[in-house]
């Protein structure tokens, strides 16, 4: 247990972060599922609609470091296939 002022700060402050790293992280994994249901179900006009957003969101994600920006790059690169090959 921590026994500093600081350290029990830290404890704080890194509890508040961990939720918000999750909540990002759920909204990346959110995101790349609805992406890929447009692409199952083929709606190539509905995932072409939505491309922007899910390009914004994942970048904005890989930005602050819960992913990488190489993984956020692949998915949108593989998404991208995807959507022209329909």
């Amino acid at each position: 247990m921590a026994n500093t002022k600081s350290a029990i700060k830290r404890i704080r402050r890194i509890s508040r972060q961990t939720a918000v790293n999750k909540i990002r992280k759920s909204k990346f994994k959110n995101v790349i599922k609805k992406m890929n249901l447009l692409l199952d179900s083929k709606k190539k006009k509905e995932a072409l609609s939505f491309l922007p957003k899910f390009n914004s969101e994942v970048m904005k994600i890989a930005k602050t470091g819960i992913v990488k920006k190489q993984n956020a790059s692949r998915n949108i690169s593989r998404i991208t296939r995807k959507i022209n090959a329909l």
